[in-house]
């Protein structure tokens, strides 16, 4: 069972060794590592190259003590054109049967590729392989509500309104899926993991580990959402709307949220999202995001930013209290 594990990389120096330490410390080794750098214009592509030729070994206590040499690890430089198109890049050079996904600023915990294996072996025919994570933030860690039960998720977008299942660096995707459904949507900047997420979902399981084995580091540098810029591309949300809207009832309510919630970064950003308001205003079960919406969009556009991270700074501090 072999993993190539992709990592995007865009101005992430500052985290990048720390993601790449936490692959190296697998107790299951991946097949090799692909680095993209989009275009970066600090020195993260220069610390995985010193990182790799010094050999140094995993910090992390669960793995394999030998030192890795460089062959292991693949670096490819490309100009900037986004987060998608750097993962289908990686996912086109990799040799493995699986991509196992990484973000620059996140890491893994020692066991998770050996987990993912697990999972693949009981569950053979899923799209996604999943497990649960830890949000860290600059002094607490927190543990989102996911799915309790170890196994295929009964029905991914109906459990996904309620619960945290899926985000990219705790996921694997087996090559036989993305060659059938394609790769994610290059150009789009902000929910493209949700837009991937929804092509997979729609014709294969998802399987979830309730294990936390990801730590996702909110506090982390250049996070999309703080770096939203407008977008040029032709995916859009707009595109799973067809259909039997009574057959798609929950397909149709995680569409709404995914874009309503990427209205709302455009929103807070001064961009204009009132197209949103009317195409996802049918929705039943994201009626905050809705009108927190409808509200950023009528504010003076000098306002929004400040009102956004109010919210969002509330919204994270009940969380953390499990409200």
């Amino acid at each position: 069972m072999r993993f190539s594990v992709v990592i995007p990389l865009y101005n992430k120096a500052a985290e990048v060794e720390r993601a790449l330490r936490s692959v190296l410390a697998q107790t299951l080794p991946p097949a090799e590592i692909i680095v993209v750098d989009d275009g970066s214009t600090d020195d993260g592509a220069g610390i995985i190259s010193t990182f790799c030729e010094s050999r140094v070994a995993p910090e992390w206590g669960g793995g394999d003590k030998k030192s890795f040499s460089v062959s292991q690890i693949k670096l490819i430089r490309q100009p900037n054109a986004g987060v998608s198109a750097a993962r289908n890049r990686a996912m086109s050079e990799a040799k493995g049967d699986f991509f196992a996904l990484l973000d620059a600023d996140d890491e893994w915990k020692p066991t998770f590729l050996e987990e993912m294996a697990a999972l693949i072996a009981e569950f053979p025919d899923c799209g996604l392989y999943c497990s649960a994570y830890d949000v860290v933030g600059k002094k607490t860690i927190h543990t989102p509500s996911n799915m309790p039960e170890r196994g295929v998720v009964d029905d991914f977008f109906r459990a996904s309104m309620t619960r945290n299942i899926a985000i990219p660096s705790a996921c694997v995707i087996p090559r036989r899926v993305v060659e059938a459904v394609g790769g994610f949507p290059e150009g789009m900047r902000l929910g493209e993991d949700q837009y991937m997420w929804i092509k997979i979902a729609r014709r294969y399981g998802v399987c979830f580990s309730p294990e936390p084995l990801v730590r996702y580091h909110k506090a982390a540098s250049n996070r999309s959402a703080a770096m939203y810029e407008p977008e040029k591309t032709a995916f859009s949300f707009e595109y799973f709307l067809a259909g039997d809207p009574q057959f798609d009832f929950w397909l149709r309510e995680f569409v709404a949220r995914a874009a309503l919630g990427k209205a709302l970064t455009v929103a807070a950003r001064g961009g204009d999202a009132r197209r949103e308001e009317k195409i996802f205003g049918y929705n039943k079960h994201s009626r905050r995001l809705l009108w927190r919406l409808r509200i950023l969009n009528r504010l003076p556009r000098s306002f929004r930013p400040m009102a956004h991270r109010l919210y969002d700074t509330l919204a994270w501090r009940l969380a953390r209290k499990g409200l």
